[in-house]
């Protein structure tokens, strides 16, 4: 099939940027799927505020403010921006949602209009997505898609013996990391001075607690941090409808405590690969738990290890096109 993706996010990129720090969860869906779907064979363009217009890997990169005389595809793909159907003409249309979106949202941002007129069928992300968005807003289709993660956590070796002391959280700072520190300070630190947290990047210095900023480095530099950390704290948030940062951890087999919020109870298996938490104090408990408990700890590690390879963009892009069907 002759494939498009639509994105106009502000951030120039194309896959030569697929491990920089600079590419957030909705870019590095269309980094991936749009790669594993040339990979099966389809003829992929992807439309984008890219500085040039470049082909890699028989991906044909175009600037998205080039687009001429409404191009023909089988199938297009917008990503969170159902106006940027507009741009082009196809047979099949999905729109990939990264946000529940209101209906008075959906109208403020003129996308109604679109909705209506191009009929698209609306790619969600978790059972909590599909719960939370309005019926109304995937009245002409919609269908639930995992998101896989990048080669280089799939490639990469599990350690098996991590007994450290340290907890890590690398999701955004507005998915509730403010929420994290206090849940630290008063009720995890307060307990147990040797305990240390490694953070996303903050500028409210918190060494004082053991909380300590990540150093802001390439993908590669994730996967070591992530690695060289017994557990993955992330109490989730409300706007949380996948949380990749979560499947990383899980990918590379560290166990993750949660509060559950958003999508998150959807990434971890209570008791299996995480624990899930009610309440702060529980979270709490249970963080502290993981630190100290070792036959729990392996046994998560051996239970995460089974999954490994789960997600992988190979398998997600042939169901993402049996699901544009």
């Amino acid at each position: 099939m002759k494939i498009c993706f639509l994105d106009n996010v502000k951030i120039p990129y194309t896959y030569k940027d697929i491990y920089s720090n600079k590419i957030r969860g909705a870019e590095n869906v269309v980094l991936n799927l749009s790669k594993e779907l040339s990979k099966l064979n389809h003829n992929v363009t992807v439309y984008n505020n890219c500085e040039k217009n470049i082909k890699i890997d028989n991906i044909n990169w175009v600037n998205i403010n080039n687009i001429k005389d409404n191009p023909y595809f089988d199938l297009a793909i917008s990503n969170n921006d159902i106006r940027l159907f507009d741009k082009i003409s196809a047979l099949k249309k999905i729109a990939i949602s990264h946000s529940i979106q209101s209906m008075e949202k959906f109208i403020r941002k003129g996308q109604l209009f679109s909705y209506i007129k191009h009929k698209p069928k609306i790619a969600l992300l978790s059972n909590y997505h599909k719960k939370n968005r309005n019926y109304l807003l995937r009245i002409f289709g919609s269908f639930k898609t995992d998101w896989g993660v990048d080669n280089i956590f799939l490639e990469s070796e599990s350690k098996s013996n991590v007994i450290n002391n340290q907890a890590i959280f690398t999701s955004y700072s507005d998915r509730n990391l403010d929420l994290l520190i206090i849940i630290w300070k008063e009720q995890v630190f307060s307990r147990n001075n040797n305990f240390k947290l490694l953070v996303t990047p903050i500028n409210t210095n918190y060494t004082k607690y053991n909380i300590f900023n990540r150093e802001f480095g390439d993908k590669s530099k994730l996967l070591s941090d992530i690695l060289n950390s017994r557990i993955f704290l992330i109490p989730g948030h409300k706007a949380e409808l996948y949380c990749i940062a979560a499947e990383e951890a899980r990918e590379l087999c560290v166990p993750i405590v949660t509060l559950g919020i958003g999508c998150l109870k959807e990434r971890v298996s209570h008791g299996i690969t995480g624990l899930i938490a009610k309440n702060e104090k529980e979270f709490a408990n249970y963080t502290i738990q993981l630190f100290n408990d070792n036959i729990l700890w392996n046994k998560m590690k051996k239970n995460l290890l089974l999954l490994r390879g789960s997600k992988q963009w190979k398998n997600i892009a042939t169901n993402f096109i049996k699901n544009s069907n």
